[in-house]
């Protein structure tokens, strides 16, 4: 039976998959050409570990012959299950016992999920996954995208409340285990399972409207955690993100730009 925290990290993200898979960015087209450049080919197999809605596993589908999601949460199962095809497929596992065979994949790959993984066990499962030469890679963007000062302001005033509370009230305390970010590649460093490691930093730009945007801020799981358990307690920092975007937008889709931290690991050189 997995620990308390892994299944309180993927409850978290009960009730909210479309809301989810409708406002989160698409996987950038620079993750994957990074990576198949690393990798020396495109890939026959990607394993995409955490992947929710399958958002990122569909991403891979112009590249890879054969994508696999692996998703705990019954809720993000349901909404990526729609996707599948004869290429893609997800199953219900968790990053450390995935259930798939050894050395199945090319690549493996953690997209806006590695910091709600143990990582040490998760990185031997990728490891007993990927095939010689392989690439576990991590892909994390920074919050907020660029956009305008007063809007990130306004954001970022909402996300550090939901997560303040998040932390504080006995209802939503101590039920989660969230790694960070900044951990992921000195984690792949001192795992001692891989050859070459680094962090590769870029962006990419993505066009969303005001009420996407708003979304997307509220697709956030400490967001979502206290408009569960205290809605009151956000509402007005919600409210202000909401005339900040909407005045940034005024009225029309705007070109916004997510910055992403790709940090990859390879097991040896083929």
């Amino acid at each position: 039976m997995k620990p308390i925290a892994e299944h309180g990290n993927a409850a978290r993200f009960l009730g909210f998959a479309e809301l989810y898979d409708q406002s989160r960015p698409v996987l950038p087209e620079k993750a994957k050409d990074f990576l198949c450049a690393y990798l020396g080919k495109t890939p026959e197999t990607v394993v995409d570990l955490g992947c929710g809605t399958g958002l990122s596993s569909v991403g891979w589908l112009d590249r890879a012959d054969q994508v696999i999601g692996v998703e705990p949460n019954e809720d993000m199962l349901r909404v990526a299950r729609t996707k599948e095809t004869d290429r893609l497929r997800f199953v219900q596992a968790f990053s450390d016992d995935t259930g798939l065979p050894t050395e199945s994949a090319e690549v493996v790959i953690c997209s806006q999920s590695f910091h709600w993984m143990e990582p040490q066990a998760t990185l031997k499962e990728a490891v007993r996954l990927l095939k010689k030469g392989g690439i576990f890679a991590t892909l994390d963007c920074d919050w907020p995208p660029v956009m305008s000062p007063a809007a990130e302001e306004a954001y970022g005033r909402l996300d550090a409340l939901a997560r303040r509370l998040s932390d504080e009230l006995p209802s939503t305390q101590n039920h989660i285990l969230r790694h960070q970010k900044t951990g992921h590649l000195p984690a792949m460093q001192n795992s001692g399972l891989f050859r070459y490691t680094r962090e590769i930093v870029f962006d990419a730009p993505a066009v969303y409207t005001a009420a996407r945007l708003l979304s997307l801020a509220k697709s956030q799981g400490s967001w979502q955690a206290i408009h569960r358990a205290a809605p009151e307690r956000i509402e007005k920092a919600t409210e202000n993100l909401q005339a900040a975007l909407q005045k940034a937008a005024d009225g029309k889709p705007m070109e916004v730009t997510f910055c992403y931290r790709l940090r990859l690991a390879i097991t040896d050189w083929a």
